[in-house]
Parts: C-alpha cells; sequence; structure tokens
C-alpha cells in the first residue's frame, strides 16, 4: 500500500528536511544498535548457560518437543494481526509530522486492530492446543502435559503482541536505545525462572508459564519508558479511516510474518514430521552458531531501518539507495567473517557445549550457514520494502518462495535427511534473492541500484574463503 494512501497528515517543509542534520539518523541508529547488542549479549549468555541445563534437565526428545511447540506457536503469533509492527512502520514514516493527537490515534488504531484479530487467535490457538500431541508425536501419557504447556506458550505470545505496543512507539520515534539495559534485565529475569523451573522439577509446564511472567514484565516496563521518552505517547479514539489503513497494512505484515515462518521456521516441524524430536534437537544445536550470527545481522539493520523509514518518507530516494548499499556492503563483509569463523569452530563449538552426538556433520554445517548468509541478504530489501509502507509486494513474492520451500524440503527430507532440508530451504529462498532487488527498485524510484560486477565479487571472493 503507498504511502500516499494512509493521509497521515502534513509532511515536512523542504527547509525543514535540510536542516535536518544527517548525523542524527547516525547517531541514534548507533545507539539503537548498542541497545540491541546489549539485550542480546545477555540472550546469549543466558542461552550458552541455559539451553545445556534444559537438554539435560528435559531429555534430548523433551526438549525437541519443546522447540517444535516453540515453532508451532511461532506461527501463531502472526494471527493477532501484528498491530505492532504496523504501528511502528507509520510512526516511522511520519516520524517528522507534527500532529502528537495523530499519532496516539494510531496508537488507538492498533490497538483496536489487535482486538479485532483476537477471535482468530483464540480459534487457531485452541485448533493448536487440541493437535499438539499429534503434532510432536508424544506417548499417551504426556497428552495433557503437551497441551496445558502449548496453553501457556500460547498466552505468553499474544499477550506478548499486546504489551509490544509501547515498544513499537519508541523505536518507531527512533528512540529504542532509551530502553538500554531494560530489556538485557528481562532477558535475565526469564533465563534466571527457565533454569529455576528445570532445577525445581516443575519440566514443560515450568518452562511455558515462565513465558507469561516475562511478557507480562515486559509490557509494564515499557510502558513506563515510553511514556517518559515520547510526549505525545498515549491512546485516542482513532477514526475508522485511520483503523481501515493500519488493518490494511497488518493484514500485509501478518501474512507476510507468516510466510516468513514458513520459510525460517519450517525446517524445524518438517524434522520433526517425517525424522523425530530427536533429530530436531541436532538440528537446532548444530545450527546455533549460524542462527546467533543471524540474529546480531538482524540487529544491527534493524537499528536502521527507523532512520531508513524517514528517509524514504521524504522522498529522498537517492539517499535511500546510498543507504542500502552500505547495509549489503557491511552485509557481504559480515556474512564472510561469520561463516567462515562458523566454519572453522563450529564442530569444537558444540562438543564443549552440549556433546558431540549433537554435532549434524559438516555438510549441514556448511549449508546452514549458506542459509544463513542468503536470508541476511534477503531481509535487508525486505525491510527497505516495509520501510516504504509496501509489504504488499514482498508478501506475494514470499508466498511462492515458502511453498516451494516447503515442498522442497518434504521431498529432499526424506532422500537426504538434514541436507536435504537444507538444499530445499536454500532453492526455495533462492526465490526472494531474485525478486526482491527488483522490488525495491520500485520502492526507491529512479535511484541507482547495485550493479551485478559489485555483487559478483565479493560473492566470488566469500565463495573461496568458504571453500
Amino acid at each position: 500500500m503507498p504511502a500516499e494512501a494512509l493521509k497521515l497528515g502534513r509532511q515536512p517543509a523542504p527547509r525543514e528536511l535540510e536542516a535536518a542534520p544527517q548525523v542524527t539518523l547516525t547517531r541514534s541508529a548507533s545507539l539503537n544498535l548498542l541497545q540491541s547488542l546489549l539485550d542480546y549479549s545477555a540472550k546469549l549468555v543466558i542461552g550458552l548457560l541455559v539451553v545445556p541445563i534444559m537438554v539435560t534437565g528435559l531429555g534430548r526428545s523433551l526438549f525437541g518437543i519443546w522447540e517444535m511447540l516453540g515453532r508451532w506457536v511461532g506461527y501463531m503469533d502472526s494471527t493477532d494481526g501484528r498491530a505492532s509492527q504496523a504501528l511502528r512502520l507509520v510512526i516511522s514514516n511520519q516520524r517528522s509530522v507534527d500532529d502528537p493527537a495523530a499519532k496516539r490515534r494510531w496508537v488507538g488504531s492498533a490497538l483496536v486492530v489487535w482486538c479485532l484479530f483476537l477471535p482468530v487467535w483464540i480459534g487457531l490457538g485452541s485448533l493448536l492446543i487440541w493437535l499438539s500431541p499429534t503434532i510432536t508425536k508424544v506417548s499417551p501419557a504426556l497428552h495433557s502435559t503437551v497441551r496445558i504447556a502449548c496453553t501457556l506458550m500460547t498466552a505468553g505470545v499474544l499477550l506478548g503482541g499486546l504489551t509490544s505496543l509501547p515498544e513499537s512507539v519508541l523505536r518507531g520515534m527512533n528512540l529504542g536505545y532509551k530502553r538500554m539495559g531494560l530489556q538485557a534485565g528481562l532477558s535475565l529475569l526469564g533465563g534466571a525462572l527457565l533454569a529455576g523451573a528445570v532445577y525445581g522439577g516443575f519440566g514443560l509446564l515450568g518452562v511455558a508459564a515462565s513465558g507469561i511472567v516475562v511478557a507480562g514484565l515486559t509490557g509494564l516496563c515499557f510502558w513506563m519508558v515510553a511514556r517518559r521518552q515520547v510526549p505525545w505517547f498515549g491512546i485516542e479514539r482513532p477514526g475508522r479511516a485511520e483503523v481501515g489503513s493500519l488493518l490494511k497494512m497488518s493484514i500485509w505484515i501478518a501474512a507476510g510474518d507468516l510466510v516468513s515462518k514458513v520459510l525460517l521456521a519450517s525446517d524445524v516441524l518438517v524434522l520433526g514430521l517425517v525424522l523425530s524430536p530427536s533429530a530436531v534437537t541436532t538440528y537446532v544445536l548444530s545450527g546455533y552458531a549460524a542462527r546467533l550470527a543471524g540474529n546480531l545481522h538482524t540487529l544491527a539493520s534493524d537499528a536502521a531501518i527507523p532512520g531508513l523509514a524517514g528517509v524514504i518518507g521524504e522522498k529522498n530516494f537517492q539517499r535511500a539507495a546510498l543507504v542500502r548499499q552500505e547495509m549489503m556492503a557491511i552485509t557481504l563483509l559480515f556474512g564472510t567473517a561469520a561463516g567462515s569463523s562458523i566454519l572453522l569452530w563450529n564442530r569444537s563449538f558444540v562438543h564443549l557445549w552440549v556433546g558431540a552426538e549433537n554435532y549434524a556433520g559438516p555438510w549441514t554445517n556448511l549449508l546452514l550457514v549458506v542459509i544463513a548468509v542468503q536470508t541476511a541478504f534477503i531481509r535487508c530489501d525486505a525491510y527497505l520494502i516495509d520501510a516504504a509502507l509496501q509489504p504488499g509486494r514482498r508478501v506475494r513474492v514470499s508466498a511462492v518462495a515458502g511453498v516451494t520451500a516447503l515442498v522442497l524440503s518434504l521431498i529432499l527430507t526424506r532422500w537426504a535427511g538434514m541436507v536435504g532440508l537444507c538444499l530445499g530451504i536454500i532453492a526455495g529462498r533462492a526465490i526472494q534473492s531474485v525478486w526482491y532487488p527488483v522490488l525495491v527498485q520500485g520502492c526507491i524510484g529512479k535511484a541507482p541500484g547495485l550493479s551485478a560486477r559489485w555483487v559478483a565479487r565479493p560473492l566470488f571472493f566469500m565463495g573461496l574463503v568458504f571453500a
């Protein structure tokens, strides 16, 4: 949906655009990145400490079931309408518009959209809870346990979607760094609750219940920070046109999020259905380092999105093209460095961390690195398309890629196990790798794109290093 269709209010005058110092965006992006790195570092440390505890305390099979439930509930996450993501994009795109009442109405619109999607969430959640024992292939003795755990996890994700609204306002105003340290502290609390649940013998139910506690505390803390840092923050009754505009964008974002989960999270589900929960555990632990690297890249890219959305909202497409080129260059360097490090040391890391029996082998390790690098490039262009408030364009392409990847993964996993799974994912996502750059050119007007030679040389060098 074009940004003009939103009719969000006054556009900034040209002299206001000239007066806006470029260093402000750079400084805000740097602070946002620092905040994200601090938070992710806390999650990384927690993961390194807590995952072995969970594998040992729950057992390989039950830990695999936990991972499968997490992916299925992750699919459910899209059915809340992704109102918080739509709100963040709108606030980012119209950050320079001086109309506090209109922005409060957009917060109210996001709350209305969340409520509109609630019946869908309840219906699909109930179906998932009932089918969860069949999906995870547990014995009859564990049916009740798995259903209750799935209920707790579903409730935690639903609550998290509601409480993320104040965080979306902070990030949309390019003030995400104002929560620096808060998210890290909440992550530490969540890790302590997980470890305590395992040590206390509460098992899968205790682990699932900890998510609800953390989601509630997170929402309360972010509400207080948003009230203190954003002068206009609040909720006003929205108009029908505002709710309709945000609803349309939310539907596209929710559809895109669901498709992304098919592309990014279906691997675990395919393995669990075709092979076993134990195979899921081996795959997840072997791919931990590659996912870590991918998440670090996402943090860096995400920190620049509020500023990039503002640039696109001001129709400064030349500058947006330069930002994209810088993001791609950083992705190439990061992918080469992180990928080669994982290829060198992941076997030793997994052996020391959780035991050699949880390493999937060198070919799976290589393909997991390729998937991580491919995903990083795809996300760069996906962020730019969303920043232009045109998520519908990428969702159509992603849907085709998602179906292709899922079908190929199911076929190739039966033939070649984890290696076949990875090959199916790479082949399916190649559709995005080809078409997303074309869509980006439609979002930034006639600004020059990346030449084939500019992309080919560093990719060739990356391939040599990996080899």
